[in-house]
């Protein structure tokens, strides 16, 4: 931290641009260990050490963030006694460290100034999901190869004694710096972060970290347990599902979960609920939490955190929790599965700016199809009435409809896709004719009602002819996929805290992509997005290619490599999203086309 202290010590007080902190300039003197020659060298470095082995990066967010520099801390794994370096470790440690800088938040807050005067420590909030982060995770590290001599002069160690590299906790957070406030940046950069981070590491539960991993790998088996059966979805017996109002943590009090005696199953020691591939419907009065349990089955195509309450909650990772959209933009896609005649257009080749209630649910289930999702999570809240079902009195009265209820063709798309629906209804028993199982929730108690359902919802009957094909046969046109405005200028790429992706001379409306749990999901899809449509040359895209190739680079080289510092309306701080919610953002841009 020598070097920093003398850097922020040559700075103006009025500062604005911090330069000589990101310039982070070395002089290394001529003729020593680790420079032989008779004039020095000069370079730049802005990796500051505290003792020999805990450093800090400190990074220039963009260019119009200058005041609040982001900082990658690394530990070695070896000195918090961490030896598994798995995504879960890395999460729970984040979660650990996040007290400190709320500690050092509150210290700095004064509820008379803002934080460009106060200062500030910014960092992600995760909710109980476990995600692939830029903000956590296990990486390689030099060690340190130089001990400070003055201000800027440093001297190399011999090559000898410096060391292999090593294994390390990194932990990023951004810190705003107030204004002409030199010497409080120096207290906040070279004292306090130090301090929180010497005392995390001296306090840091190691024993608790045995209990993470070993959650993380009976997760990873109940994985493979669940890919290998007859279940879509799991949920052991005592999981928390209400959350506390306004929060993502369990709710206090709450009545822990219990499978229907009909309905449980043992899988790798757990006991719990296993709800079988097919269509399931799960009814019940307001209030009864039957909402409650499809959003727990949403949230199992993620891992939990220790404490969430639905740590033992799995689901198929393909997963996609589907709704009416309404004015989304729809682009050369076959719907005539679901809706034989359309107005002047084609149902097999159907784009609109702006879809309806029943042609934008339409999209949403053959694209996810088409992407590779097995299981679909309907709530019928949510839902177009008019796509979901048709009563027998309508059917009667209307002789030309052209919409094919999704209840007529929802068992044919397990029957021939091999996916699976669960729905959560409440206002109509036309539903019931189609269950392969019907469960009701009373009071956040979960019952097999399905020999009573059969009764009172008759018999399935199949009054339409089978789909030919559920297969879209469509290829992305490269012209239009580019993140550059149509008139000359550079990219744009600007993600506001709303839900949209604004790339190019486009306007993404993600909020329909309900999977896509965080900021840092759609910041991540931004850049990915960004990538993508700079690579391509041909005059198509091969999109599943482009896809998987981005995704295996994340895993290679890092979530951080998509980043870029371009683009300063665009966040620092990443999270992985799943390639079918990537897939579904691009079939949300309205200037893209498709060809048959």
């Amino acid at each position: 931290m020598k070097r920093l202290k003398a850097y922020i010590s040559a700075m103006d007080n009025a500062t604005k641009d911090y330069h000589e902190m990101y310039e982070a300039r070395i002089v290394i003197p001529g003729k020593t260990p680790g420079n032989p020659l008779e004039f020095p060298v000069f370079g730049s470095d802005n990796v500051f050490w505290q003792g020999e082995d805990i450093s800090f990066a400190i990074e220039m967010t963009n260019k119009m963030a200058l005041d609040r520099p982001t900082i990658l801390c690394q530990i070695p794994a070896e000195k918090l006694g961490i030896t598994t370096y798995h995504e879960v470790v890395a999460d729970y440690c984040y979660r650990e460290f996040l007290p400190y800088l709320d500690a050092m938040n509150a210290s700095l807050f004064n509820r008379h100034k803002p934080p460009e005067d106060t200062g500030y420590y910014y960092m992600v909030r995760p909710r109980g999901e476990v995600m692939v982060r830029n903000t956590a995770y296990f990486a390689m590290r030099p060690r340190k190869d130089y001990y400070n001599v003055s201000g800027q002069k440093i001297i190399n160690y011999p090559p000898e004694k410096v060391g292999s590299p090593q294994i390390c906790l990194s932990l990023r957070f951004q810190v705003q710096l107030p204004r002409k406030r030199k010497k409080k940046v120096l207290q906040m950069l070279t004292a306090d972060v130090p301090e929180a981070v010497e005392t995390f590491v001296k306090d840091f539960d190691k024993a608790m970290v045995q209990n993470v991993i070993a959650l993380a790998e009976k997760q990873k088996e109940l994985r493979r347990w669940l890919a290998k059966s007859d279940y879509c979805a799991f949920i052991a017996n005592g999981s928390i599902l209400p959350r506390d109002p306004g929060t993502d943590l369990p709710m206090k009090g709450a009545i822990p979960f219990v499978a229907p005696p009909e309905d449980e199953v043992e899988a790798c020691g757990i006991k719990g609920f296993g709800i079988r591939k097919g269509v399931t419907v799960i009814t019940g009065g307001g209030y009864s939490g039957k909402s409650t349990i499809l959003s727990t089955i949403a949230a199992g195509i993620y891992d939990h955190a220790f404490g969430d309450g639905r740590e033992l909650c799995v689901t198929d990772p393909t997963a996609m929790t589907i709704s009416a959209e309404d004015g989304r933009s729809v682009k050369n896609i076959d719907v005539s599965p679901f809706i034989s005649w359309l107005p002047g257009g084609d149902p097999k080749d159907f784009s609109t700016e702006h879809a309806s209630g029943s042609t934008s649910q339409a999209a949403n289930i053959l694209e996810s199809v088409e992407f590779g999702s097995k299981l679909l999570l309907i709530d019928e809240d949510r839902s177009a009435t008019n796509f979901m079902i048709r009563d027998q009195t309508m059917k009667t009265l209307i002789k030309r409809e052209p919409i094919t209820a999704f209840t007529e063709r929802v068992n044919e798309l397990y029957e021939s896709c091999g996916v699976s629906t669960i729905l959560v209804i409440g206002g109509s028993g036309e539903y019931l004719s189609v269950a392969d199982q019907t469960y009701l929730m009373e009071e956040y108690v979960i019952s097999n009602v399905s020999e009573q359902a059969r009764s009172l919802g008759g018999v399935k009957t199949r009054e339409v002819s089978k789909v030919q094909s559920w297969k879209q046969t469509r290829r992305l046109k490269t012209e239009g996929f580019t993140p550059y405005p149509a008139l000359l200028g550079p990219e744009k790429l600007v993600i506001p805290d709303v839900g949209f992706i604004l790339i190019g001379e486009e306007k993404i409306d993600t909020r329909g992509i309900q999977n896509v749990i965080c900021q840092e999901q759609r910041t991540a899809m931004g850049f990915m997005l960004r990538l993508i449509e700079n690579r391509q040359s041909g005059a198509y895209v091969n999109l599943r290619e482009s896809v998987q190739t981005l995704f295996r680079e994340t895993e290679e080289k890092g979530l951080d490599a998509v980043y870029s510092g371009n683009f300063p309306e665009c966040d620092r701080f990443l999270a992985l999203p799943r390639p079918i919610d990537f897939l579904a953002l691009i079939s949300r841009m309205r200037r893209i086309q498709f060809v048959k």
